[in-house]
């Protein structure tokens, strides 16, 4: 397999994010009800299904499609989505708390308080749409792109992050406290907003304007007054 490596000289850079290949097999529509804690689910179609306050702990997602599911306090800890595409899911106060996606899209999303600590994110794409107040504390992300989407206050704390690209988003007020970053690719950043931890960003790349827009944070940080 070949890694692009793009940006640096002398032939070092940034590494860039393994993307998945999901390739969905012919599926059949979901009609069995609520979702059971440690449900076993292969090649299934949830198509506009309001799956708010359900409990699907622990269940596994293999070839499926959840497509405009409503998910407010849907408890899907521990869940496991492979191979799956996740598309306008929409919802307040989801737990997917040690949930692990291997191989997602998650296209157009409209949520708000994710809970995601823990997590396993591994090859996986998320495009459009807005998360608020995503937790991903001491979360594992790698080769993770996020596209043409707005994170705000996304909380990272304690994460570690490897080959992880940001294309065409908007990132405000993000936490990075105590965060790993390997291989990060902030270029890509519209508008890029560092609450805390931006001691942190060794390890991430970010162009020459950012450098500029995050002067004072950093300035601060390092304990530099600037007057005049």
């Amino acid at each position: 397999m070949t890694r692009r490596v793009v940006g640096g000289s002398g032939g070092t850079g940034v590494k860039a994010a393994r993307r998945p290949e999901v390739r969905l097999p012919p599926l059949e529509p979901y009609g069995a009800g609520g979702l059971e804690p440690d449900g076993d689910y292969d090649g299934l179609d949830f198509r506009e299904l309001d799956l708010a306050g359900q409990d699907g702990g622990g269940a596994r997602f293999m070839d499926c499609a959840l497509t405009g599911c409503a998910l407010d306090e849907t408890r899907l800890s521990r869940a496991r989505f492979l191979d799956s595409v996740l598309t306008g899911p929409r919802g307040v106060g989801t737990n997917l708390a040690d949930a692990t996606f291997r191989d997602v899209h998650i296209l157009d999303a409209r949520l708000g308080g994710t809970q995601l600590h823990g997590a396993v994110l591994e090859r996986v794409v998320i495009r459009g749409g807005k998360i608020d107040y995503m937790n991903l504390r001491t979360a594992r992300l790698r080769d993770v792109v996020f596209e043409s989407c707005v994170l705000v206050e996304p909380d990272f704390g304690g994460a570690r992050l490897e080959r992880v690209e940001f294309l065409d988003c908007t990132l405000k007020a993000a936490d990075l406290t105590a965060a790993t970053l390997t291989d990060v690719d902030l270029r890509g950043v519209a508008s890029l907003e560092i609450a805390r931890g931006v001691d942190r960003l060794r390890g991430a790349v970010i162009s020459t304007g950012q450098l500029l827009d995050l002067a004072p944070v950093l300035a601060g940080e390092l304990g530099i007054r600037v007057e005049g």
